[in-house]
């Protein structure tokens, strides 16, 4: 193996801006921030979620956030800041370095993810399986 997932992460965090959780808790209520969580539906039913974030898996986010695909999302159309997390923060460094390559802006991710957010006592909201 050439390049590792550790070395991936490290590269795009070079990239990125990452936040702490503390400066992700002071966004957090901001109407013009859009907390986006890349976890996959299983952890979210387990786990929670930050309440009012906008679950966007990570093997469909490409798909939502560009304009011209037929799965477009208009929650990315431009004006908002996007915050970007998973459950460690490495899902969401990769998916934070690509939509910045697609063109999407203000854009960032949470270092330590979801773990980092419980851990400083961030709400949690059930997620109900429909």
């Amino acid at each position: 193996m050439k390049v590792g997932f550790r070395e991936l992460v490290e590269r795009a965090e070079a990239e990125i801006e990452t936040i702490s959780v503390e400066e992700a808790l002071n966004l957090y209520r901001n109407d013009e921030v859009v907390m986006v969580d890349l976890r996959d539906i299983r952890e979210l039913y387990r786990e929670g979620m930050i309440p009012g974030a906008f679950h966007a898996p990570r093997g469909l986010l490409e798909f939502w956030v560009d304009p011209n695909s037929p799965y477009y999302n208009k929650i990315f159309s431009p004006g908002k800041r996007f915050v970007f997390y998973c459950n460690l923060g490495w899902r969401s460094a990769l998916a934070t370095q690509v939509v910045q390559q697609m063109g999407l802006e203000n854009v960032c991710h949470i270092n330590g993810g979801f773990d980092a957010w419980k851990a400083a006592a961030g709400p949690v909201a059930e997620k109900v399986k429909r």
